[in-house]
């Protein structure tokens, strides 16, 4: 009787008479089409931009002027306070909403409905013109004074990009507080804990994962819908562009140099936004993907490690 090597696993080399499998990797052509006409047509509108009547010294020339520097510096104060306004917002509307409490729930779904249902612009050129309604705002001994003086520019637009945005912020935040398990806050209550405290310490940590995402999306198009606070005289980026485009005689050139401008912002807080999530997403992913930074590391180690071995 002989004896089964059970340790001995599977053999290497194919069996006598047996031919090798040649692994012969699947060609995509389609995929090179695309790319040759991608291509084309991305040097079609290059060559398409390099030939228009636009003068393209013109942005570097005022891309730093101190102008302009003020305009990104008022666009990113409005944009930081305006979301302020809106998460806040959205947050107690979020818990009105939830709330077993029919006035509340009923006064926060009319909120919703009329933010969500209307344009941005409209509201803003309401406030602004809400003196027709308000002659003067009376607040007794604190202050008093006409609705005109009362709603600056300022005022205005945060009032009506904030406002605005509590609507938005509002549904954001029920859907995360509605994506954690019941069994969650039935948990904490067994525990003795507070309706306050259970969403302070156990729903709204594990609502993060499900509110930052689409947080990050709003604060990207809050940057660029503060460029529509020019029109209630607000003096921000684009105001500034315009006003320097009609001064020098290159409209189109600045409208060009604010769009750079909004492109480098939004690039910035998109990798702010990619970290965020990385960082809430600790929890529901075991192994989290790499970072931009981790690949390249990769790819470099990956290449000199072949290179060596050439």
């Amino acid at each position: 009787m002989t004896d089964i090597d059970k340790t001995a696993g599977p053999k290497d080399t194919p069996p006598a008479g047996a031919e090798a499998i040649k692994a012969i990797p699947v060609r995509h052509y389609g995929r090179y089409v695309t790319a040759v006409i991608a291509i084309a047509v991305l040097f079609a509108i290059i060559n398409a931009f390099a030939q228009g009547k636009i003068n393209w010294h013109a942005i570097p020339d005022y891309f730093f002027d101190d102008r302009i520097m003020t305009g990104v510096g008022k666009t990113l104060l409005l944009t930081v306070l305006s979301m302020l306004i809106g998460i806040v917002g959205g947050i107690i509307l979020a818990v009105m909403r939830l709330s077993k409490n029919p006035v509340t729930s009923s006064i926060a779904w009319f909120y919703i409905w009329f933010f969500r249902g209307t344009p941005v612009l409209v509201q803003l050129f309401l406030w602004f013109n809400l003196g027709l309604v308000f002659e003067y705002i009376n607040l007794m001994p604190i202050y008093k004074d006409y609705w005109s003086s009362f709603m600056t520019p300022l005022l205005t637009a945060l009032l009506g990009l904030g406002l605005n945005e509590a609507a938005y912020m509002a549904e954001i935040c029920r859907a995360g507080l509605l994506a954690v398990d019941e069994g969650q806050t039935e948990a904490a209550h067994a525990l003795g804990m507070s309706h306050g405290k259970t969403l302070r310490r156990v729903v709204i940590p594990q609502a993060m994962r499900v509110i930052v995402p689409p947080t990050g999306n709003e604060v990207i198009n809050m940057l660029k819908t503060t460029s529509l606070v020019a029109q209630v005289q607000f003096a921000e980026l684009f105001r500034y562009a315009q006003d320097i485009g009609q001064n020098s005689g290159a409209p189109v050139e600045m409208y060009f140099l604010a769009a750079a401008w909004y492109l480098i912002m939004t690039s910035v807080l998109s990798v702010g936004q990619y970290y965020l999530e990385r960082y809430y997403a600790r929890g529901s992913s075991r192994t989290l993907p790499p970072t931009p930074w981790q690949k390249v590391k990769k790819n470099l180690t990956t290449f000199s490690s072949r290179k060596v071995t050439a």
